[in-house]
């Protein structure tokens, strides 16, 4: 059972309509509750307990997603060009709370990608102390000179611009011009500048798993997602 709330800020809130409008579906009996037709935009009730015509309201505890980023999308509400919020249904960014990604993908890097309105879901998961690592299968312009593993696992590599030394790394060498890099930390552009400073240059990128969870084993194609409560979500990433 949800916390009561009040109807016009419920439909507000998860972006069915401005509270102005509920008034109005009230009166053609649009909204019901418990099958009942409340007689004021301001009452309150069980999120759960109330339909639009006919339908149970959509996911008004929250949205968690697990997503497969294509390339060529850009992780913003705002940026010009092709956006991930492209692929959602068109009210959804309009929620508040606000959906957003968990970390970001660049516009050139595809894969795996969590999107959530859960605030201390997105803190768990991006914060160091928690020690979700992430994999990006990265193919490179030139071969593996042989000794990216020793550096990057080092715990002393100083990326152009920075103060402070990248965690420990692991590198596992695929072929001479692939590897799968698991990173500790998000940093801006972080595995296409660890490249960078040992003198290599990233042509793609994809993130293939987040903890234990593997983009290969979610069945998503690029561009589709999945839904999920955060403690699916937390079950599938940290086993």
């Amino acid at each position: 059972m949800s916390a009561p709330e009040r109807l016009d800020r419920l439909f507000s809130r998860l972006a069915y309509c401005s509270r102005n409008e509920v008034a109005l579906w009230l009166k053609q009996k649009r909204i019901l509750v418990d099958g009942v037709a409340p007689r004021s935009a301001g009452d309150k009730a069980d999120p759960q307990k109330v339909t639009f015509d006919g339908e149970p309201l959509e996911y008004p505890g929250g949205i968690t997603l697990i997503y497969h980023k294509p390339l060529g999308s850009v992780c913003s509400h705002k940026e010009s060009g092709r956006l991930i919020y492209d692929d959602f249904p068109d009210h959804w960014p309009a929620r508040k709370p606000a959906i957003s990604s968990v970390g970001r993908l660049d516009k050139e890097t595809s894969g795996l990608l969590i999107l959530t309105d859960d605030g201390a879901l997105n803190h768990h998961l991006t914060s160091p102390k928690h020690h979700v690592a992430k994999v990006y299968r990265a193919v490179l312009a030139r071969p593996l000179a042989g000794n990216e593993g020793e550096i990057f696992a080092a715990g002393t590599l100083l990326l152009e611009g920075e103060e402070k030394p990248l965690l420990p790394a692991e590198l596992t060498v695929v072929n001479e011009r692939e590897a799968l890099l698991t990173l500790h930390e998000g940093r801006y552009h972080q595995a296409r500048r660890m490249f960078a400073a040992v003198g290599n240059h990233v042509e793609e990128l994809s993130r293939i798993s987040i903890g234990k969870l593997q983009l290969e084993q979610t069945g998503l194609k690029a561009g589709e997602y999945r839904v999920v409560t955060p403690e699916e979500l937390l079950a599938l990433i940290e086993g």
